[in-house]
């Protein structure tokens, strides 16, 4: 309060634990991570072992990535402090490019919490905690990150995974972007502003996000919840996913409608319709500007045609993916619900490898009949 000019009596920050049993908490908290500037995380290993902390982390880091589209140059606006030290080596995906600040050896080596308990360490506490309220402050100053959705916070993926601290894998993950070339644009699409010199360049959403076309977008969205990413065009990824054989990893369509405009497009995609591959799910952006709002009816009729079997699947897990995406905060909503959506399915169908080594049969439970005492252990007993 002492380093704004907020009025006497507002509220600088939230924290969840002034809510009481009973209290609507995560309609209370949700609105905080809605509305506010800065993220302060209070590391700890069990703060990295916390789904709902998980959740928390995914849902204000997809605020700043919708944010960090709209503007130019580097955008910080998660601060973390440090409850209890922990081996940044072991940290989660979503938290290693996340920079720490120490201001003294003691706060470095203890914490907040060590230094609060060692009374020999009161003024490294008093320096951590006012370096940490400047740092605080000029954050929030220079980065104003838009209002994001108030969403179901039952609905909200946790950026930690089911591991959280010392996860040692991250699940690769496919993004494939199906669109069209600037020049190679389809019949009735003349404003090729969103598009680019290869599918990687559209941006669907370019009047809200300037600089960062869909494809980075939603590679950096499933960073953030510990996967690794490779992202490539239909053509680039065809074979895959035209495969009859067992799945490779899940992988996620961000599909432009106007692509089905283009015959070799629509005909791989018929292709991948016919098959069964349910760890393949697919969203569809859809800026309601323009061409594309004229020409709304024939591009549903494409999509109907073309992936009716596709978009039933996606259904199931979110009828805004199949009706159309029309914003950047709502994309980034959805995302994660269909990215873990292909997850499942792909536990669910992949191939199981046993390991090398000699078979071991499986242990049978059969009657058994004990031996009877002899005489000498009936003596004895």
């Amino acid at each position: 309060m002492q380093l704004t000019d907020l009025p006497r009596g507002a509220h600088p920050g939230f924290m969840d634990r002034g809510l009481g049993p009973g209290d609507d908490w995560p309609t209370e908290l949700v609105q905080a991570l809605a509305t506010c500037h800065v993220f302060v995380p209070l590391y700890s290993k069990r703060y990295f072992t916390s789904e709902h902390c998980g959740r928390e982390w995914y849902y204000f880091n997809s605020r700043a990535l919708n944010h960090a589209a709209r503007v130019t140059g580097a955008v910080e606006t998660i601060i973390p402090a440090v409850w209890v030290p922990v081996d940044t080596r072991q940290l989660p995906a979503a938290a290693r490019s996340i920079q720490l600040h120490y201001d003294s050896e003691a706060y470095e080596a203890n914490g907040f919490y060590g230094i609060i308990k060692l009374s020999r360490y009161k003024d490294a506490y008093d320096e951590a905690v006012y370096a940490l309220a400047l740092r605080i402050v000029r954050v929030a100053e220079r980065s104003k990150v838009k209002q994001g959705l108030v969403a179901d916070y039952d609905s909200l993926e946790s950026a930690f995974g089911e591991d959280g601290l010392g996860m040692t894998s991250e699940q690769r993950l496919r993004i494939t972007i199906v669109a069209p070339q600037q020049d190679a644009l389809p019949d009735g699409r003349v404003d090729a502003s969103c598009y680019g010199r290869t599918a990687h360049d559209w941006n669907p959403y370019r009047s809200d996000s300037v600089r960062r076309p869909i494809a980075e977008h939603a590679a950096a969205l499933a960073r953030g919840l510990g996967y690794r990413v490779e992202v490539g065009d239909l053509f680039q990824h065809e074979a895959d996913l035209l495969t009859s054989g067992p799945p490779s990893g899940p992988q996620i369509l961000i599909i432009d409608p106007w692509a089905l405009m283009l015959p070799r497009c629509q005909q791989l995609l018929q292709q991948l319709d016919a098959l069964n591959t349910p760890w393949v799910q697919v969203v569809i952006p859809w800026n309601r500007e323009g061409e594309s709002e004229q020409a709304e009816g024939k591009l549903r009729v494409a999509l109907d045609t073309t992936i009716a079997r596709k978009l039933a699947e996606v259904r199931v897990t979110s009828t805004r993916a199949v009706h159309g995406v029309p914003t950047l905060d709502e994309f980034s909503m959805v995302l994660p619900k269909l990215i873990l959506a292909a997850v499942k399915q792909y536990l669910r169908h992949a191939q199981a490898y046993p390991p090398v080594g000699p078979v071991i049969e499986r242990p049978r439970l059969s009657e058994f009949v004990a031996d009877p005492p002899t005489t000498l252990e009936r003596s004895d007993g």
